[in-house]
Formats: C-alpha cells, sequence, structure tokens
C-alpha cells in the first residue's frame, strides 16, 4: 500500500476516535453461561472431545468473559482456563476477567471408570457457578482424554464427599490458581529441565546399548550353523551371532537376547519381499553393521479399512501392524546400529519397547512419498533415534503416542516430513537436519512440553509446525521455506529462531495469543509474519525480536528501539522499504492514532506489535552465513 494511502486511513480513524468513540466493556459478574459450542474453545484437542463424548465421558468445562474480547472463551478442562488465566500477558491482551464460570458437579452424582474418566449419574442436574464461590477436587484419579483433572463443585460437602470415596483434595478458587501458576512457571528454565531430563535419559539409553556390541562371539553363520536362522537358534542368551559378508535369505523372528552382527553392507538380509524381514520379540537384541531389502510392500494398512468407530484406534491398528524391515516388540532396551534399510515400507517399526536405540543407520524409502511409509515408526514409550540418515519415503521419524522420544542428530532428505508427532508429549526433536519436505518437524494432536531445538530446515514446504500446549521452539534456523515457523500452539516459548528469506517467516495460526514470539531473528522474508483474526498479539517480554535493520532510536542504550513495530501492519511493513514511510511513523497523527487504537478496545485491529525490537541480531554470525549462501 502506499504510504499517502496509510496517511489517509491514519487520519479518518483518527477523526473517528475524536468523536466520542465508546464501547461499553460493563459484564455483570452474574453473567449467565452461554452455550458452549458457541464460546471460542481452547483446552482438549478436538479428537480428545470426541473420543470422550463417543464413551459417555464427562469434561468439566470453564466460561471466561474478558472485558476486552469480544468472544466467551470456554475452555475444555478447569486448569486449562486456570492456567490461561495466570499466564502473564492474558490480561494486557484480553482484559480483566469479569466472570469465570465452571460447570458444578455437586447434583450431578459424578463417578469414575476405572480408567478414571468422569461418567455423572445426573446429567440433568448439571448446572453452572461462578469460580470464585466453587470448591475443585484436585490430585484425585479423575481424568480426562487429555490427562489429570480438576473437578468443580458449588457445594464443599459434596467435594469432601467425592474425596472421601475416591480420593484428592478440595481447594478453593485461589488454590487452583496458585497451582497453575507453578505450573505456568519460568518457560526458560522449563525448557531447559526438560531438555536436561531428555538428553540425560537419552545418554543413558545409548550407553547401556551400547555394552550389546561387547558380547563375546558364539556361533558364525557359514561356520557353526549353516543359516543364519540356524545360528540364532544354537546362540546362547548374551552372545554375538557374526554374520560374515554375503547375501541371507532372512524371515527371522529373534526371541532370546543375542547380536546379530555383521560386517557392513556387505552383510546383506534378503528378506522375501512379502511381511517384515526381521522380528525382535525379546529385550536387549542388538541388530548390527549390515543391509537390509526385500522389505514387504506395505507399510500399513488403510486407515479406512480398520473396522473401529474411534480414529485413534484405527490408526494404532493401521500403522502398527505393516511391514517393516525389523520390527521391535516388547523389545525393552534393544539396539540397532550401522544399519542400512532400502524399503518401500517402514524400515523399523518399535511398539511397547522403550529404551530402543536407533543410531548410526540409513533408511532409503520410495521416491514418491505416497508410495512409501516412515523410516522409523515409534508407538507407546520413547527411544532414542540419533545420528542417522532417512531419505525419501512419507516420514522420517513418526511417533504415535511415545511420550519423551529423543530425535536428535539426523539427517531427513525429500520427503513428507521430517519429524511426525501425533499425541507425543515431552519429545526433545534437537540438532536434525531437514531438507526438502512438506513439513520439517510438525507436531500434532495434544501435544504438551515438547521441544523443537537447534534444528536447520530448508527447502520446505513449512519449517516447523507445532500445536498443543507449553511447548518450545528455540535456537532453530528456518530459510529458503514456503512458510518458516507456524505457531499453532498455545501458552508456548518460541524464542532464539533464525528465520530467513521464507515466503512467510512467523504464521500465528491461534486466535487465542497466549505464546511468547521472543528473541527471534525474522529478517528478510517476503512477509515477516501473519495473524489470524482475534486479539492482538504482542511479541515481547523485556525484549522484543530483530526485524532488520529498522529506523529508529535507542535513547536509553539498551539495545531495544524507543519505538514499537508493528510487522502486520501496513505502514510499518513498509519500512524497510518505502522512504516516506519513517517520516509518517513518526507524525502526530500515528501517535493519536495509536494511542487511541490500544486505550479502545473496539478499535484494536489483529495483528503483531513487537514493543522493544532488536537493535542488533540474537545470532549475527549464522545471519552472515545465511547472507553469503543466499545472496
Amino acid at each position: 500500500m502506499h504510504v499517502k494511502y496509510v496517511l489517509v486511513a491514519v487520519l479518518a480513524v483518527v477523526a473517528v476516535a475524536a468523536t466520542g468513540f465508546a464501547v461499553d466493556t460493563g459484564v455483570d459478574s452474574r453473567t449467565s453461561a452461554v452455550p458452549f459450542d458457541e464460546t471460542l474453545t481452547l483446552g482438549l484437542a478436538g479428537v480428545d472431545v470426541q473420543e470422550a463424548e463417543a464413551a459417555g465421558y464427562h469434561v468439566p468445562k470453564t466460561e471466561v468473559f474478558y472485558s476486552q474480547f469480544q468472544y466467551v472463551v470456554g475452555y475444555y478442562g478447569v486448569d486449562a482456563a486456570a492456567t490461561h488465566l495466570v499466564t502473564p500477558g492474558t490480561g494486557e491482551q484480553f482484559g480483566r476477567p469479569l466472570s469465570v464460570l465452571v460447570t458444578d458437579y455437586a447434583n450431578a452424582a459424578p463417578n469414575l471408570t476405572r480408567e478414571g474418566y468422569v461418567r455423572l449419574d445426573n446429567e440433568i442436574g448439571l448446572r453452572w457457578v461462578q469460580a470464585s464461590e466453587a470448591w475443585f477436587v484436585v490430585d484425585s484419579p479423575a481424568r480426562t482424554p487429555g490427562g489429570p483433572a480438576v473437578l468443580p463443585f458449588g457445594d464443599r460437602d459434596a467435594a469432601r464427599a467425592f474425596v472421601d470415596e475416591h480420593g484428592g483434595e478440595v481447594v478453593d478458587w485461589d488454590g487452583v490458581l496458585a497451582r497453575a501458576g507453578e505450573e505456568a512457571a519460568d518457560p526458560v528454565e522449563t525448557r531447559t529441565r526438560i531438555v536436561d531430563n531428555r538428553t540425560a535419559w537419552a545418554d543413558r539409553q545409548v550407553e547401556a546399548a551400547a555394552d550389546l556390541r561387547d558380547r563375546p562371539t558364539s556361533v558364525v553363520v557359514g561356520d557353526d550353523a549353516p543359516t543364519l536362522a540356524a545360528g540364532i537358534e544354537r546362540a546362547p542368551p548374551n552372545t554375538t551371532v557374526a554374520v560374515p559378508a554375503g547375501t541371507y535369505d532372512a524371515n527371522l523372528t529373534v526371541e532370546k537376547p543375542v547380536t546379530i552382527s555383521g560386517v557392513g553392507p556387505d552383510t546383506h538380509l534378503q528378506g522375501p519381499g512379502t511381511g517384515t524381514v526381521v522380528r525382535v520379540r525379546n529385550p536387549r537384541v542388538a541388530i548390527t553393521d549390515l543391509r537390509i531389502s526385500g522389505v514387504g510392500p506395505n507399510g500399513s494398512r488403510s486407515v479406512a479399512d480398520v473396522e473401529s468407530d474411534d480414529w485413534d484406534a484405527r490408526v494404532r491398528v493401521a500403522y502398527g501392524t505393516g511391514d517393516a524391515a525389523i520390527r521391535f516388540d516388547n523389545a525393552t532396551g534393544s539396539l540397532v546400529d550401522g544399519v542400512e534399510i532400502d524399503t518401500p515400507a517402514t524400515g523399523m517399526l518399535i511398539r511397547y519397547s522403550p529404551g530402543v536405540v536407533v543410531r548410526d543407520s540409513t533408511v532409503r524409502g520410495t521416491e514418491t512419498a505416497a508410495d512409501g511409509f516412515m523410516g522409523a515408526l515409534a508407538m507407546y514409550d520413547p527411544v532414542v533415534v540419533q545420528n542417522s540418515t532417512f531419505r525419501g519415503g512419507r516420514d522420517g521419524v513418526y511417533t504415535h503416542r511415545t511420550p519423551g522420544i529423543v530425535v536428535r542428530d539426523n539427517r531427513m532428505l525429500g520427503m513428507r516430513y521430517g519429524v511426525h508427532e501425533m499425541y507425543t508429549s515431552r519429545a526433545l526433536v534437537t540438532d536434525n537436519t531437514i531438507r526438502d519436505t512438506r513439513a520439517g518437524v510438525i507436531v500434532m494432536t495434544r501435544p504438551r512440553r515438547n521441544v523443537l531445538l537447534g534444528n536447520d530446515v530448508r527447502g520446505s514446504d513449512m519449517g516447523l509446525s507445532i500445536a498443543g500446549s507449553a511447548s518450545f521452539v528455540a535456537d532453530n534456523t528456518v530459510t529458503d521455506n514456503g512458510i518458516g515457523i507456524s505457531v499453532g500452539a498455545t501458552r508456548s516459548l518460541v524464542d532464539g529462531n533464525v528465520v530467513v528469506g521464507n515466503d512467510l517467516g512467523v504464521r500465528a495460526d491461534t486466535l487465542m495469543p497466549s505464546t511468547d514470539v521472543v528473541r527471534n531473528d525474522i529478517v528478510a522474508n517476503e512477509r515477516q509474519v501473519e495473524a489470524r483474526r482475534g486479539p492482538i498479539r504482542v511479541w515481547t517480554r523485556d525484549r522484543g525480536n530483530y526485524w532488520g535493520d529498522l529506523p529508529g532510536r535507542d535513547d536509553d542504550r539498551d539495545g531495544t528501539l524507543d519505538t514499537a513495530y508493528y510487522p502486520t501492519g501496513e505502514l510499518d511493513r513498509s519500512l524497510l522499504r518505502a522512504p516516506g514511510a519513517v517520516t509518517l511513523r513518526e507524525s502526530p497523527a500515528v501517535g493519536t492514532y495509536r494511542s487511541v487504537q490500544n486505550a479502545v478496545p473496539g478499535l484494536r485491529a489483529s495483528g503483531i506489535v513487537d514493543r522493544a525490537p532488536l537493535v542488533e541480531p540474537v545470532h549475527p554470525n549464522r545471519l552472515a552465513s545465511l547472507n553469503r549462501s543466499n545472496p
């Protein structure tokens, strides 16, 4: 937009403001609840809500009326509402909470299933009550598909009766908020703790698995046994079956703790081309230094062909029963090291096998993603995938309900998704190099406390895409992508990333602006940022982001500009390109407009503001390197 047209628009809005624009933000503290399906909902993912409703479970709900937000916000879960209310910046962007209502179980006769899900014997007795007048049961066995549940009661005696029967503790609303404040601790400290904990755990698994290479050799195939299968049968537990160079027919099942060790790619296990080549059904099995091919063609059954009303169950059956080069079932602490796999299906399928380590290996899939499947597919338990290469196929590493997985120092090239997380929390995805994908790392379906750290994604449709909550996207490099980072997570931190030369740098995909986006270098993207409708996002704590060489002053010499930057605004978007934009930006008319806009909720535009843009980049050396490689 030309600068003169922006000036006309500014003057028009200021003129309207001068007429005494008024907005009635008063809401009675006794506001009645609205139909929950008419609220802007947060909390559980849609698939979890559907799962609960289909099974007849009840999820506690909360409705909050904010003074400066046009929608009533509905939360699936009392804890989700409390955490959002105590998150820094919520009041600034939404206004104060004028009314907080929670579902009242006092007359609904709640009981728990064996798994802890809530059923109501008298759903007609369900009411709404002010949170400040309610009592809440915490630390009981009650849960939702998303985790532990806080149960609200409008009557203290009813809450105590529930605790007497099921356990837990009764607290008031201030107690719930205090607990949420502990949960919403400094996100940088939380990220560091998660990284340190997961790294230490992964290091322990790798160290323990390395011992499997040192088992004494008991059988040499060809000398002590005519076939590989016979060698495994003959080998005592906790010994090594040595496999010399050559091609071996393989349709193996390993049910004892042994190490199968080749001499490198010249040791070739050739499957029949139908089904899985090696099935591991025992803990502490190692497969090292060999090559596998001849995998069956089917990475999975069609999800649509699995008879179940539960989408998640269909995925577990379809994906968990496909062909693979190596399939681990109940194989805790096993190892894949120095293995090369050529497959039209899955490379390694790992189920119910915590602590499996995949390292220094290569999976080559199909040239077309639709024709192949996953390089490594992990289900249900944490594993370590490190320093490996995944080329072609559908996804490099796919996780399904695999909390705490560590995926580090890998290379993913020419596929659909480099790392694809489903229903997976507390994962650490770090220092991976990803090229030419539809998405480098994509995190979906109810994740919490995931860390995407130090990854390098280029030449992809999407660099990083994260959903869920309480997660961290930090110190990544995303360049030459369609979209650099898509932020669909709430109550999360996007910090220290280098976002350069993408068609769109950062996209804010949530209506609820509860994620901090700070200390990033967001430079030279065709469009720096984009935000969906909703309240303005404030991408600033004490310091904001580096957007390039913006005009402005740093009078107090704290490393930030004295003037806020609006990267989604027509005026500020032209600052680096249109000479007249600087003069207009500093004009009294624009100053008046922004003062009025900030004071009057009805004039607040959707978009993004950085109130303390950085004078210098966070990662100058990385930026300089990218400028040299991407002139």
